[in-house]
């Protein structure tokens, strides 16, 4: 076998490989195979070609003592997230290779690529692989090599037509976490937008400050109830702050937003200050929030909701992007050329900052510092497109707002393009590359990252 520190791939199986793959491990593995439950993933590993081994990736366990604890998620969260963790349900070496420290190396690449791999084809990532090793027959030293964690030995028992029965078997539990936020992420009150695969909202519900200390809710205190003090229940800053958490995360009607709120769990509910009888949080009914809407002072609202976002930008340390638009059908009557507006936008919300007119004397380039003047951007990056690719605005950026920028380069820059275009990676100090196995450059190599004005 040739040298296989240089040539070893792990994929997934092609269709047409599919009836092999199955074939090879139903004779060569231990347990034999009949299929993989749930979504499920096959990956063979070649060297120049040549199969060496199969793995095979599955649903996780329904139940887990080990892994739940470890975790620390609720009983509803696990059900609602199972999906997220992954099973690692066969892995064969074949038989006729025997080459050191290959079983390690081949969970290590496959480990690497299994969340990208899965999100392409699912539409949602996984951030937990497990697996269940059998004392008797391994010691687990592959996965260990690996860094799979041992979290301990199960009880013995099987899942068999909705019942669990013993198998007088336990096996051992190891997990390997496919992301730095695992397993935080799963046992957070709200799930993260990184997992929600095309979601309306891009905003981390945990980030944000919504009862804390000048949180949201703090800030619509002193809002006047608009209601008949007899027989309130609901605070309506305890209303509010419900009512635009969903609007926040897509709901767009009364029905949509009390469906969103009566949904939470228990967790998100103390999380948002619900009051607690007995051993519920109770939230307020679809009718007590349509009310509450209807009656506040939209306007006074509106510009909390937007300051409280502005400043939880600041905070969390988005990205600002600055984008010019024309308004489709603006250019009819009186004005023969549409509005043009250049905003700013942040961009882990999506929402607006500033804008400001284009006016038909002027054009984008003049008009961003008029945007950015008003704005408090020290610290921030600003994002912008190859129109503003111009030293005086990069100048402006780092040496009067104290931000950093990142352009855009394209042929109205053709000198810097070229310039650009000739840098390959051995013109950078070690220090200053990616020297993580598999890494590699920027796909867009004409992008100028900056946090000073030369």
């Amino acid at each position: 076998m040739p040298h296989w520190t240089a040539s070893l791939e792990v994929r997934p199986i092609l269709p047409e490989e599919r009836d092999l793959w199955r074939m090879l491990m139903a004779t060569h593995h231990y347990l034999g195979f009949r299929g993989l439950v749930g979504e499920s993933l096959s990956y063979v590993a070649c060297v120049e070609g040549e199969w060496v081994a199969l793995l095979g990736w599955a649903a996780a366990a329904w139940m887990s003592r080990p892994r739940d604890q470890w975790i620390g998620w609720t009983r509803a969260q696990q059900w609602a997230r199972l999906k997220f963790v992954v099973n690692n349900a066969r892995f064969l070496i074949l038989p006729e290779v025997h080459v050191p420290n290959l079983a390690s190396k081949i969970l290590a690449l496959n480990t690497r690529r299994l969340r990208s791999d899965w999100e392409a084809v699912y539409g949602h990532p996984v951030v937990l692989a497990e697996t269940f090793v059998d004392p008797a027959r391994f010691a687990g030293t592959s996965y260990r090599a690996a860094g799979w964690h041992y979290l301990g030995d199960t009880r013995g028992f099987a899942r068999h037509h909705k019942r669990y029965v013993p198998h007088g078997h336990p096996k051992q539990l190891w997990v390997r976490p496919l992301g730095p936020e695992s397993p935080e992420v799963l046992r957070a009150p709200f799930l993260s937008a990184a997992l929600m695969g095309g979601a309306l909202t891009r905003l981390d519900f945990n980030a944000l400050n919504w009862t804390g200390p000048d949180g949201l809710r703090d800030r619509l205190a002193p809002l006047t109830d608009p209601r008949h003090r007899r027989g309130i229940r609901h605070r309506i800053d305890q209303v509010l702050v419900l009512a635009l958490a969903a609007v926040v995360a897509g709901q767009r009607n009364y029905i949509a937003i009390s469906d969103w709120i009566h949904d939470l769990g228990p967790e998100a509910r103390r999380l948002f200050g619900c009051p607690r009888w007995g051993d519920t949080y109770k939230v307020p009914s679809e009718p007590t929030i349509r009310r509450v809407l209807q009656q506040v002072d939209a306007n006074e609202v509106d510009a909390i909701l937007n300051g409280w976002l502005d400043d939880e930008s600041r905070r969390l340390g988005d990205a600002i992007a600055v984008d010019g638009k024309s308004l489709r059908g603006s250019g009819h009557g009186a004005r023969s050329r549409p509005v043009h507006l250049l905003a700013g936008f942040v961009h882990r919300t999506g929402h607006v900052i500033g804008q400001v007119d284009v006016d038909q004397k002027t054009n984008e380039i003049p008009k961003l510092r008029d945007l950015l003047d008003p704005l408090d951007i020290a610290g921030h990056i600003v994002t912008t497109d190859a129109l503003h690719t111009q030293r005086d605005t990069a100048r402006y950026l780092v040496k009067d707002k104290q931000a950093h920028y990142v352009m855009e380069v394209k042929g109205n820059q053709a000198t810097l393009e070229a310039a650009i275009a000739a840098v390959g990676r051995e013109d950078f100090s070690p220090s200053s590359q990616d020297r993580r196995p598999g890494s590699r450059p920027d796909r867009n190599p004409h992008r100028v990252h900056h946090d000073r004005a030369e």
